[in-house]
């Protein structure tokens, strides 16, 4: 392969999702009452509070558990999880904000050329599958870094990396 037709992948991070908690106990309905962008979900038990800056919508529920989705690097989920707690502060809650975690990125890139499915999930078995009748894409997962990755025949990818591998993948 000539290295002068080589691209460079633009990986495009789309969503951050973080959680942290706030070690006090919060109402609901007063945070439904005064707050600002809030959505009441009684029969879930949760209220949904959106920021404008950074983007950002939170679940927050009362036993003081917030998870923050929307953000699109660790620096902005933390920001965002920062302001959130500050916004209850305000509304007169003893919010200590406290164990933050990114518990899952998701990114998308765009390969230069498509890819034959059923030959892509032939040749790597084990760990590839394809079920066009339930999903259009093929599941690629890697184990130890507990990522999976959709691989579409158009040469579309969307990675989703979980948990404690973020961790390392975000300190190194």
């Amino acid at each position: 392969m000539d290295s002068s037709n080589d691209e460079a992948l633009d990986i495009i991070v789309t969503n951050v999702v973080a959680t942290f908690r706030t070690r006090c106990h919060l109402n609901l309905r007063t945070i439904a009452l005064e707050g600002t962008n809030v959505i009441y979900k009684p029969e879930v038990g949760k209220v949904l509070m959106k920021l404008r800056k950074p983007t950002i919508t939170a679940s927050i529920w009362s036993s003081g558990k917030i998870i923050c989705t929307g953000a699109t690097s660790e620096d902005e989920a933390k920001l965002g999880a920062r302001r959130l707690a500050r916004c209850l502060q305000k509304l007169g809650f003893k919010v200590r904000f406290s164990a933050f975690r990114v518990v899952n990125v998701l990114a998308v890139c765009s390969m230069p050329f498509a890819v034959h499915l059923i030959d892509f999930t032939k040749n790597n078995r084990p760990i590839a599958s394809y079920e066009p009748e339930l999903h259009p894409a093929a599941t690629y997962r890697i184990k130890n870094l507990k990522a999976t990755i959709q691989v579409f025949s158009t040469g579309s990818l969307t990675v989703t990396v979980r948990g404690s591998a973020l961790k390392w993948k975000l300190q190194s």
